[in-house]
């Protein structure tokens, strides 16, 4: 358990400095890329990338979490984490609904918490019908954006500011995956900016089912 919750703070934390730009294949990343794609270190998930290196986009990973970046309004985090034998009979005891709701509130949230003094859950819902089953979770993070710098250099604007970011949860192949992007126009859009918490909750459920959904999941070779 204390090794998942230090994956887990990884993937919370994982986003500055950032290494490797994404033209580059090599220096720095643990998985591999192709072209314009990129393959998780152990081979579970491939996806295409969606930052652009003209727009400043990066690439940092370690074994289990990889975070994409770009200069403007990009930053998302892929977490997987193999179940262990623990993490196998919560989810057979609990049922799957359950079970991530458990995942979240005892791994994820405490991490964000822990990052971010103050951080709290906004909202929770359950979804069938994506990824055969998944948890979306959005979070309110004071201090908590990775596009600050960019706001004060719009704006001249550094006022600490509450970061949204939406959380999609799901078991895929005995693993399970963590997938985090902010919704940086909350930041960076500064008072032009006037979303309902209703369409900040809908933009950000539209980018992470998009995200999963370009996922290639492979499972692990037979010994």
């Amino acid at each position: 358990m204390r090794m998942l919750r230090s994956l887990l703070l990884s993937s919370v934390l994982l986003g500055t400095p950032l290494l490797a730009q994404v033209e580059d294949t090599a220096p720095g990343l643990v998985g591999r890329v192709e072209g314009r794609v990129y393959i998780s270190p152990t081979g579970t998930f491939r996806m295409p990338i969606p930052v652009l290196p003209e727009l400043g986009g990066t690439i940092r990973d370690t074994e289990n979490v990889v975070t994409f970046q770009d200069s403007f309004n990009l930053h998302v985090s892929i977490g997987v984490f193999t179940q262990d034998a623990t993490q196998r009979w919560e989810l057979s005891t609990r049922g799957l609904k359950d079970y991530l709701v458990f995942f979240f509130s005892s791994y994820v949230m405490p991490d964000f918490q822990n990052a971010f003094p103050g951080g709290s859950v906004e909202s929770v819902v359950f979804t069938p019908s994506v990824m055969e089953g998944a948890l979306i979770a959005y979070t309110l993070l004071p201090n908590g954006s990775m596009f600050g710098a960019k706001r004060a250099i719009l704006g001249g604007d550094d006022t600490p500011v509450v970061a949204k970011r939406g959380n999609l949860i799901f078991v895929r192949n005995g693993n399970i995956y963590v997938i985090t992007t902010e919704l940086a126009e909350r930041v960076t859009e500064r008072s032009t900016y006037h979303k309902t918490k209703e369409e900040e909750n809908h933009i950000l459920r539209e980018r992470l089912v998009e995200l999963a959904g370009k996922m290639d999941f492979s499972r692990p070779a037979a010994p």
